[in-house]
């Protein structure tokens, strides 16, 4: 019997395998770490080994915790981090350099002159994203521009470039398929998401050959199935999406309105808006939030690309404590307004300020400030940056949120989630599955083998399993928000104000 669905999932810092059953309920886990590589300020890269290396390990590892064979595994689920940029020789697979991430900074300088030379309102209208070095376009461009030979090689058609999924898709099938799905092409600043296609003028713009391109299939389709060899039995690949967009679907978030916020490395707040395709006049993005059928499903997302990994250097680099549990007392022992701010630009900041070169500070400190205000500074810089995106998002959408599904490793830290729900006045629903990236693609695939027959039968599997509603007043949120946007201006770069 194939009663599970195997999602494979594809972090900045960790790959995951989750079996789940029809259901939604987790039946096994395995993950594992990987190193960060930081060669220069502000660049980010991973070793395109140990992604592929983790990801087979955890596969292996998950069959072994659930003893299950792969023979019974009725297909994979496939999210990543996007925008990850990838490419390697297509006869040998070896890439020509490591991953450049995300989260990499390298190609501010690159955008600032697109930028200035006036193609902002041409690449939004077309892709739905603004000009930043967080897309994988310029990233591209970097390495074909700074690998030695590599320009020439791509133009001979010996390279492929892919985000992460597109790199796993072919070492999965050893090389047969090179694809990606329309929620990770959204993300790349080279496909037109009107028309659902690569685009000519953004491939000349910035200088990529169109044979190094994977097909882009539905979020919810046949990718492939795995070399036998690997696992010991074929399994079909059968969803993928990108991790903020597989979390979208996880959340059921199929009514336009309806929104989620994922709280991983970074956060990411994503709107279902349905059909239409709608611009952002407040430096948000438009993206794919799904395809099916050939019909895209739109979203409005804003993103922030330090959350938990505040946490993480809060215990790393700080050393103010030993596990990420430890938060949660440690903030509640703060003094309600301690007055301390932490602005985490480690990698510049996201939306809506779009700034590479802002860079971290901690403001309001006194002689009585001690540990517990800082991390408790901390965990609440995440809520004020949602609070960002909220703002950003009710003046370019008539819809109205008065619900917010959270999911991600920080969601777990009731204070957290408690101070979220009081600086964006909302009720924020923490659903029975946090594992809701995974579940998203394990969604997806039971779409396509048939395991649900639609949307509406995912959206009963949903459960919450707790809300927070708002406790604090209007004034004194307004007072601790107020305090965040003066800390947030002084950390701006000079181009930035």
């Amino acid at each position: 019997m194939t009663n599970h669905i195997l999602s494979i999932d594809q972090g900045t810092t960790s790959s995951r395998a989750i079996l789940f059953d029809r259901e939604g309920a987790v039946t096994g886990l395995a993950q594992e770490e990987f190193a960060q590589h930081f060669p220069d300020s502000g660049w980010v890269e991973h070793n395109v080994d140990d992604i592929w290396g983790s990801v087979k390990r955890t596969v292996r590892q998950a069959l072994i915790n659930t003893n299950i064979g792969a023979e019974q595994v009725a297909a994979i689920g496939i999210t990543n981090q996007r925008e990850t940029t990838i490419v390697w020789d297509r006869k040998t697979g070896v890439p020509i350099h490591n991953a450049i991430v995300w989260q990499d900074r390298r190609t501010h300088e690159y955008c600032r002159e697109l930028t200035e030379a006036g193609y902002g309102d041409m690449i939004q209208r077309k892709t739905g994203l603004l000009i930043d070095p967080y897309f994988s376009a310029t990233k591209l461009r970097w390495l074909l521009e700074n690998v030695e030979g590599a320009r020439a090689r791509a133009e001979k058609g010996e390279l492929a470039f892919g985000t992460v999924d597109s790199y796993l898709i072919w070492k999965l099938t050893s090389g047969e398929r090179h694809v990606t799905d329309a929620t990770n092409a959204s993300r790349t600043c080279l496909f037109n998401i009107v028309e659902q296609c690569w685009d000519t003028e953004l491939l000349e713009l910035f200088g990529i050959p169109e044979n190094m391109l994977p097909s882009v299939l539905d979020s919810s389709d046949d990718f492939g199935t795995t070399d036998p060899q690997l696992f010991g039995a074929a399994m079909p690949i059968r969803g993928v999406a990108g991790d903020q967009q597989a979390a979208l679907v996880g959340q059921a978030c199929f009514t336009p309105g309806m929104s989620k916020s994922t709280y991983g490395t970074g956060c990411f707040m994503i709107m279902n808006t349905g059909e239409n395709m709608e611009l952002s006049k407040n430096r948000l993005l438009t993206t794919v939030g799904y395809r099916l059928n050939g019909k895209p499903t739109f979203a409005m997302e804003g993103s922030i690309f330090v959350a938990g990994a505040t946490v993480q250097w809060l215990r790393d680099g700080l050393k103010l404590f030993s596990d990420a549990s430890e938060t949660e007392p440690l903030a509640r022992a703060a003094k309600a307004e301690h007055g301390v701010y932490m602005v985490p630009a480690f990698t510049g900041l996201g939306a809506p300020h779009w700034d590479p070169q802002a860079r971290g500070a901690i403001l309001g400190l006194t002689r009585g400030t001690g540990i517990t205000d800082i991390v408790a500074a901390g965990l609440q810089s995440v809520c004020y940056q949602t609070r960002d995106l909220q703002e950003c998002m009710l003046r370019d959408v008539t819809i109205n949120c008065a619900n917010l599904r959270v999911d991600g490793g920080m969601v777990s830290n009731n204070w957290v989630m408690q101070f979220l729900s009081d600086m964006l006045g909302v009720k924020v629903d923490r659903p029975r599955v946090l594992e809701t990236t995974a579940l998203g693609v394990a969604y997806l695939a039971g779409l396509h083998i048939g395991w649900y027959e639609s949307l509406e039968q995912i959206s009963e599997l949903w459960h919450c399993e707790r809300t927070f509603s708002p406790q604090m007043d209007e004034e004194q949120r307004e007072r601790l928000y107020a305090g965040w946007l003066e800390a947030v201006e002084r950390v701006k770069s000079d181009g930035a104000h």
